[in-house]
């Protein structure tokens, strides 16, 4: 007797159905949650955290140099293929997915709620938290992203990505916006009690989640093969040449803007902003015209391309910082702020999806989560290195020289980008043949 012939897949629906279709998938919610997760801890170890130390009395130059806590987001691929090899201490029964991000969640809560309750009056314990802090919200990035790409089929993906960026957005707002509101009026320890409270949310998200069906079936690979591994493949498939001057470019994309990132907060105090406006404009204003900036940025990378879309966004970084110069020659006037941040976040986000489809392209589909993670540290090594060193500009500069400054810092991408433009498959995809 002969064996049953196996049905097909029924066909995925298409057009406005598939979009629902995939937008009202359980994983879609579960990666906004997930992704509020994800953005809540950024701010609280870098912008956030460095208006409470300027409050507090601390120089320019410390604060710069206390924002190497965040570096942990930069390394986080070092450690990440130990998150694809084994499961999670004490939590494997939840699988190797849900059991990492319960680990991640639980110590961010933790790590929080102490930086709450010493503060920077016990500056060393206070710094110590925050590198916990970081550390567990860089692995918690990792685990995230592997989790959306094994979660669902890759026309899935988009809609995952949206809900997973606008809860990351949200994110942001609280730990930004939000916690400045409730320091301005209840105090630091509060903000801070109260943001490791929300990470409740993501929590129960976790908790609650379906484990990816792959992470089940997939070969463990050797010690060796995991760590190297990744990264034999992308010098082999890209070239040792090309391949260096990939990865350079990728750290230099978003300097300009990453140089700020230390400075900011302390800028907007010392030009005399209070900690509400800096939370509507900066936090609230400022997020929505960055989620402005992405849709802009999407549909840029449809219609003209990545190449020229990386071009683009590039220049819009570079150029944006100038208008920074506004807010330093009008200190205090709330049509400059609005003004700077109009141009800045706009750059900023359009510049953020072009740079998410360049990556997307340049890793391989059998070491996505290692190489994903480890383009993305790229992206803001230079940044994070130079930014510590920002408050020492700043006190030999002033804010308008190191805002010309950070705008000439792209003189060297764009560099780079005049080499590999005539490499057109690195940045168009490749049609596939059909069948």
């Amino acid at each position: 007797m002969s064996a049953a012939p196996i049905a097909a897949p029924p066909p995925r629906p298409k057009g406005w159905r598939g979009i629902l279709a995939a937008f009202g998938t359980p994983s879609a919610g579960t990666l906004f949650f997930l992704g509020f997760g994800s953005g809540l801890p950024f701010l609280l170890v870098g912008y956030t955290l460095s208006i409470w130390l300027r409050e507090y009395g601390l120089e320019l130059s410390t604060i710069g140099l206390l924002s190497y806590v965040s570096m942990f987001y930069v390394f986080k691929f070092l450690w990440a293929p130990l998150i694809d090899r084994w499961n999670a201490p004490l939590l494997g029964a939840l699988g190797r997915r849900r059991g990492w991000l319960v680990l991640a969640i639980l110590g961010l809560i933790a790590a929080l709620a102490g930086m709450a309750f010493t503060g920077p009056a016990q500056l060393s314990v206070f710094v110590g938290l925050a590198a916990v802090t970081a550390f567990a919200g860089a692995t918690q990035d990792t685990v995230v992203d592997a989790y959306r790409i094994e979660i669902a089929p890759v026309e899935a993906q988009g809609a995952l990505a949206a809900t997973y960026t606008l809860g990351y957005r949200f994110g942001l707002i609280v730990s930004g916006a939000g916690a400045l509101y409730i320091a301005d009026f209840s105090g630091w320890r509060v903000a801070y009690l109260s943001m490791a409270a929300v990470l409740l949310l993501p929590l129960l998200a976790a908790l609650f989640a379906r484990e990816p069906e792959q992470i089940t079936i997939r070969e463990r690979k050797s010690f060796g093969e995991a760590f190297v591994g990744p990264f034999n493949e992308f010098f082999r498939r890209h070239g040792v040449a090309v391949a260096i001057a990939l990865l350079v470019f990728v750290g230099l994309f978003k300097l300009p803007d990453q140089m700020l990132g230390v400075v900011a907060g302390p800028f907007y105090i010392d030009t005399g902003y209070s900690k509400a406006e800096i939370a509507t404009v900066s936090k609230l204003y400022g997020v929505w015209i960055g989620i402005a900036g992405a849709f802009l940025g999407g549909v840029s990378v449809a219609a003209l391309g990545v190449r020229r879309s990386i071009l683009i966004g590039a220049l819009g970084l570079a150029l944006s910082n100038l208008l920074y110069l506004l807010m330093a020659m009008n200190p205090s006037e709330t049509w400059a702020f609005v003004a700077a941040l109009s141009g800045d976040n706009l750059a900023l986000g359009y510049a953020g999806v072009v740079l998410i489809a360049f990556l997307s392209g340049l890793t391989s589909r059998e070491f996505t989560a290692t190489q994903y993670a480890l383009l993305v540290s790229l992206a803001n090594m230079p940044g994070k290195i130079v930014g510590g060193m920002s408050g020492f500009m700043v006190e030999n500069w002033s804010y308008a020289g190191f805002f010309v400054f950070s705008s000439l810092s792209i003189v060297p991408t764009l560099l780079l980008l005049g080499w590999l433009w005539r490499r057109t498959h690195l940045f168009e995809p490749v049609a596939e043949p059909e069948t």
